[in-house]
C-alpha cells in the first residue's frame, strides 16, 4: 500500500532524512518510534504529501503521489489519505458533524450526501448523541473520535496519525487503541502511526525505528 524509496530530506545543513526505504501492507498498523530530533514526524509528512522530499518517491496505492501536479496532489491526498493529529486540530466554531463533513465538502460531494455519511461514521464510533456539539463540548476522547471519523470520510486507503494519543489520559488513550484497531478490522484501513507510547506500539504490526534519519530496526 506504501512504498517509500530512498527518501531524503534536508533543512538547510541538517539532514534529517538519509536514504529511507520502507513498504508498508494493506490493512498493516505500523508505528515510527525514535526521540525527537530522528526524522520520524517529517517523514510521516513525507508519506502525506504535506511536504516534499529533497530526492526520493512515495508510492501509495501504486501511484507515484510526487508525479502529480500540485492540484492532482492536492484531490489525491483529500481523497486517499485521512490524517489524525495529536490536538485534533477541530475547528472550534464547527459542530462535530460539520467538522467531519469537511474533506467531502472540500472535494465538493453533494452535502446531503456528505452529512449522511458524516452521521453514519459518528454513529459507528458511538457519539450520534454527540455530533451537534462543538469541540469545547466534548471531553478529549470524544474529540479523538470526531477527528478518527473525519479521516475517514473520505473512505481513504490510508491514516496517518502523529502523537494520537499524546495529549488523552489512560482510560482515553486505551479507548483510542481500540479505535485504531476498529478502524483496520472494520474498514481495512493502512494506519503508520508516529508516537512515544509504548502501550500504542504494542497494538501494531510492526515497530519502525529511526535514529538519526535512518531506519535502524524493525521489530513484530
Amino acid at each position: 500500500m506504501i512504498e517509500v524509496r530512498n527518501i531524503w530530506k534536508n533543512f538547510g545543513s541538517i539532514q534529517v532524512l538519509k536514504g529511507v526505504n520502507l513498504n508498508v501492507q494493506k490493512g498493516e498498523i505500523v508505528c515510527i518510534i525514535g526521540q525527537s530530533g530522528a526524522g520520524k514526524t517529517t517523514l510521516l509528512q513525507i508519506i502525506g504529501t504535506l511536504d516534499k522530499p529533497d530526492k526520493g518517491n512515495i508510492l501509495i496505492d501504486g501511484v507515484d503521489v510526487f508525479s502529480l501536479n500540485d492540484v492532482q496532489l492536492a484531490a489525491f491526498r483529500n481523497s486517499h489519505i485521512g490524517f489524525i493529529f495529536q490536538f485534533h486540530q477541530l475547528l472550534p466554531e464547527f459542530t462535530a458533524i460539520e467538522n467531519v463533513m469537511l474533506p467531502a465538502l472540500i472535494a465538493r460531494l453533494n452535502e446531503s450526501e456528505a452529512r449522511a455519511r458524516a452521521l453514519r461514521l459518528l454513529t459507528d464510533l458511538g457519539l450520534e448523541d454527540r455530533i451537534h456539539h462543538k469541540p469545547n463540548e466534548l471531553s478529549g476522547g470524544e474529540k479523538q473520535r470526531v477527528a478518527a471519523a473525519r479521516a475517514m470520510m473520505m473512505q481513504p486507503t490510508v491514516i496517518l496519525a502523529d502523537e494520537p494519543s499524546g495529549s488523552l489520559d489512560s482510560k482515553n488513550k486505551s479507548e483510542l487503541h481500540h479505535l485504531l484497531l476498529e478502524m483496520r478490522d472494520k474498514y481495512n484501513q493502512t494506519i503508520v502511526i508516529v508516537t512515544h507510547d509504548k502501550e500504542l506500539s504494542a497494538i501494531s504490526n510492526r515497530v519502525i525505528e529511526i535514529k538519526d534519519g535512518i531506519i535502524k530496526e524493525t521489530t513484530t
